[in-house]
């Protein structure tokens, strides 16, 4: 999937876990979780994609120190993670290495004989657009949104996906993500910028009252 998908897949499942659980969510962080494991696309000299920063393993082994320390408040966290990987990729494209290092057989929908769902086929495109929609919808009516536009240092993290996925898949020339994707990027784009802004000018603005 494309960062849509996956931001949009990773607060489906890890907000009714939290509020299952009791566990205030920090919804930035749990929607720069759901893209880390395309890390390896920086590196793709070293790592191969959809490799060891996709697998299962990998993700439970980094996730143990916050299990001891935070326990359950780390659980929606865990699921924005592995996702990524357990539940898009396996579904769109494949060829995941899910239990490296245990093996480094591919897993996925179309490895098990199903049929292939292409990144850029229709069939993605339509989940991408279902899964952003409803996602946004959850996020207005749970007063989700609201907190993008406070003053919070911890949304700062969402320079990581501005820089790295969202903008450069609008500019330029072809266009990284399919046509009828660019709108839903650009309203993370543009959502995430706001946050960044917000605290830029609540740290000036505390700056020039002293």
């Amino acid at each position: 999937m494309f960062a849509v998908g996956h931001m949009a897949l990773a607060y489906l499942l890890g907000k009714p876990v939290a509020k299952l659980l009791k566990v205030n969510l920090n919804v930035p962080l749990l929607l720069v979780l759901s893209l880390i494991p395309d890390v390896d696309l920086l590196f793709g000299g070293f790592i191969s994609h959809r490799g060891p920063t996709h697998s299962i393993v990998t993700a439970v082994l980094v996730f143990v120190p916050f299990f001891v320390v935070y326990r359950k408040k780390a659980i929606p966290y865990f699921l924005g993670l592995v996702s990524h990987a357990a539940v898009a990729d396996f579904l769109v494209g494949g060829d995941l290495q899910l239990f490296w290092p245990l093996t480094n057989a591919d897993f996925g929908l179309h490895e098990l004989g199903s049929y292939y769902i292409a990144i850029n086929s229709p069939v993605n495109v339509a989940l991408e657009l279902s899964l952003f929609v409803v996602a946004t919808l959850v996020m207005f009516k749970a007063g989700d949104l609201r907190g993008f536009f406070q003053n919070k240092k911890s949304n700062l993290i969402l320079v990581v996906p501005i820089a790295t996925v969202l903008l450069p898949s609008v500019v330029g020339y072809p266009l990284a993500v399919p046509v009828l994707l660019v709108l839903p990027h650009l309203f993370y784009l543009v959502l995430f910028g706001v946050s960044v802004l917000v605290v830029f000018f609540g740290f000036f603005k505390k700056k020039k009252d002293r």
